[in-house]
């Protein structure tokens, strides 16, 4: 059982039922906040805290399921830490790695994309995957 109180944030983290997975390639835990007439803690703060704890980097962790007991003041949930970053994109699902990691820029704006899909609707097969890559035929 680790215990780390924040002076600044009066926070704090403990985890228990600690596991060690090899075979996934990372550490397991529940991790309990407990936050006293405050907010709850944001996950990127438990990240970087749990990654000073477990002497890791905050983009291998990802914290999840997070719940407020009744009343606040106490929030549990769970956390895994993960040997490197190949690991994490290897094992986690895409929604979670979608929501940790850094997002990239779509392409094209907003109207294109619009009148893409507008036309792919014309087409059948493989027409439409051919039509993504091609400018608009003088329309």
């Amino acid at each position: 059982r680790i215990q780390i109180l924040f002076e600044q944030d009066m926070a704090t983290i403990r985890t228990r039922k600690f596991f060690t997975n090899r075979i996934l390639n990372r550490r397991q835990m529940v991790v309990d906040v407990i936050h006293p007439g405050k907010p709850n803690m944001s996950k990127n703060d438990l990240k970087e805290k749990l990654a000073t704890m477990y002497r890791t980097t905050a983009d291998v962790i990802m914290p999840f399921g997070f719940k407020t007991d009744f009343g606040g003041g106490r929030s549990t949930g769970f956390a895994l830490i993960y040997d490197n970053l190949d690991a994490l994109k290897k094992v986690e699902p895409s929604f979670r790695l979608k929501r940790f990691l850094a997002k990239e820029d779509k392409k094209g704006g907003r109207r294109q994309r619009k009148e893409l899909k507008n036309r792919k609707k014309k087409v059948k097969g493989k027409k439409k995957t051919e039509m993504g890559s091609c400018k608009r035929n003088g329309k």
